[in-house]
This record gives structure tokens, sequence and C-alpha cells, in this order.
């Protein structure tokens, strides 16, 4: 009995270290899951949650910031008029003579909500 004792108490003291390794292989199987799903391990995806910007290890290993930059507004488009052989561009449609114009392109002169809502998420996008 007087040798068990101690042979009971050296195995209830090395099961937390052996949990220890199973834990950690369970979470670097989770970091290996989670990078081709969400394209970031474990960590990045808390400090994303966290700080709300959308950060992955992935980026520094595309060569790239941490953290994905705040986009800033795109610039005004142009407004371009055709004139004799060639196209004009003007920073301030206004400034024009009356009548103004037609444009030579028709596209879109901001973004559209989707796109508005694109550049300016959060991570994660709830």
């Amino acid at each position: 009995m007087a040798r068990t004792l101690p042979a009971l108490a050296a195995v209830l003291l090395l099961c937390p270290a052996l949990g220890g390794c199973v834990a950690a292989g369970a979470a670097a199987a989770v970091d290996v899951a989670a990078v081709p799903v969400i394209h970031r391990d474990v960590f990045d995806a808390i400090w994303s949650t966290v700080t709300g910007r959308d950060c992955s290890v992935v980026r520094l290993d595309e060569g790239l910031t941490y953290c994905r930059p705040i986009q800033p507004p795109p610039r005004p488009v142009p407004y371009c008029t055709r004139s004799l052989g060639s196209v004009d561009c003007w920073q301030d449609p206004q400034a024009l003579p009356r009548p103004i114009p037609p444009q030579v392109a028709d596209g879109p002169m901001t973004l559209t909500p989707a796109q508005e809502a694109d550049r300016t998420r959060r991570w994660p996008p709830l």
C-alpha cells in the first residue's frame, strides 16, 4: 500500500500534462482546418472580431499587411465630353458652358450600395 500511493500520486500529477498534449494537438488541428475555410487561424479570427478589421496571417504570407487597410472612398469620376477629334475631361462639370454637353461614357458615377458595403465592411461579416 505504501508503494502504490507514490505511484498513484505520480499518475495523478502526470495526467494534466498528458491532457495538455492532446489539447495542443486539437488546437493545431483546428488552426490547420480554419485557414482553408475562413482564411485565418483561430487567433486571427479572435483578433479580427475584437478589432473589427480583417486581419489574417495569410495576408502576411502574401506579402501584405497583417490587417486589411481601411479603403478610402474612390475619387470622383471626371466628366468627359467629345470635342473635335478627341475627348476632353473635366473635374467640375458645372464649369462647362451651358447647355452641358452629354458625357461620353454612361457609367455609374458612385459606388453601388453593395460596393460601398464591401468597401467599409467589418470582420466578421455579421
